[in-house]
């Protein structure tokens, strides 16, 4: 009996080919979302990113087109609530008649103290965080699964945090953090768990239908959502780094180009951990005025 890989195509030319790809990335007009658009252009796939502010759209989808040799457009949509998912949803359909990824990133922070934290905090945080990502994902069900198969399916890659898991107090130190000294990001981390539980339900869903879900937890990356700590807290970040630095756009887009590739193809409701072993070691250097990116 032959062996199995016999009759296999095992190069990287084929299991890393993204030329066939159309995707969707919310958030995408920074940060991490333009990191994934970025990795996906520059690797021939058609791409749309979603945000906002059309001036930063515009400005992205322009420096990503020159780029290439994909192609990059854009959709200004504002995830708040459920009307602006299907808002969003509906001006897709209008572009596009298939999606075969789908990176749901849009999300936001808020930070204040433990005993003056806004309601409102809990409730644009969670509805942007976690309830985006299931009406976005639904509504987009039948793009999705136009053409996906057992051996080719679609993605979804969920973008959580490393605050999801994470379990220590969210308040930030007297040496600062991604929040200011005295303040705490307390409805992020419940919002992200909530992610990786979605995405969990949505893997169980969803695998009948050929598409597969998946969710990134990012630690510690440049992000607008992580500049101001990064512009006045950078050595106590990266005191928390084994590697002795934060994240770069390589190892987020060769991670968001791995869960879309034929390699990943049996891959569905995993949580992968991308923060250099900084939670999992508990790690934490003597050493400071050391940092760098």
């Amino acid at each position: 009996m032959a062996h199995a890989s016999s009759a296999a195509d095992l190069t990287a030319s084929n299991l890393f080919n993204f030329k066939d790809h159309v995707v969707l990335v919310t958030g995408g007009a920074t940060g991490l979302g333009e990191m994934a658009a970025q990795a996906f252009v520059q690797n021939g796939a058609k791409v749309f990113i979603a945000s906002r502010k059309q001036s930063e759209l515009e400005k992205t989808s322009q420096r990503l087109n020159q780029l290439g040799p994909g192609q990059c457009d854009y959709v200004v949509a504002d995830l708040k609530d459920k009307a602006g998912c299907l808002d969003l949803c509906s001006k897709v359909k209008q572009k596009t008649d298939r999606l075969t990824v789908l990176v749901n990133n849009s999300g936001a922070t808020w930070g204040a103290p433990y005993d003056d934290f806004p309601e409102s905090g809990w409730d644009k945080i969670y509805a942007l965080n976690v309830k985006s990502m299931f009406y976005t994902t639904a509504h987009l069900h039948d793009l999705l699964t136009k053409g996906a198969t057992a051996d080719n399916p679609s993605r979804v890659i969920n973008i959580a945090s490393m605050a999801g898991i994470m379990t220590t107090d969210v308040t930030a130190g007297s040496e600062g953090g991604l929040s200011a000294p005295g303040h705490g990001t307390f409805s992020y981390g419940p919002s992200k768990a909530g992610c990786i539980h979605l995405s969990r339900m949505q893997a169980s869903k969803l695998m009948p239908h050929h598409v597969t879900v998946n969710c990134i937890c990012p630690g510690v990356f440049p992000s607008r959502m992580t500049q101001y700590g990064m512009d006045e807290f950078l050595d106590t970040l990266v005191a928390g780094q084994p590697s002795g630095r934060v994240g770069k756009p390589e190892d987020f887009g060769g991670l968001v180009l791995f869960l879309s590739s034929k390699g990943s193809a049996h891959m569905t409701g995993n949580v992968i951990e991308l923060d250099g072993g900084s939670t999992r070691s508990g790690f934490r250097s003597k050493k400071k005025n050391e940092a760098r990116l």
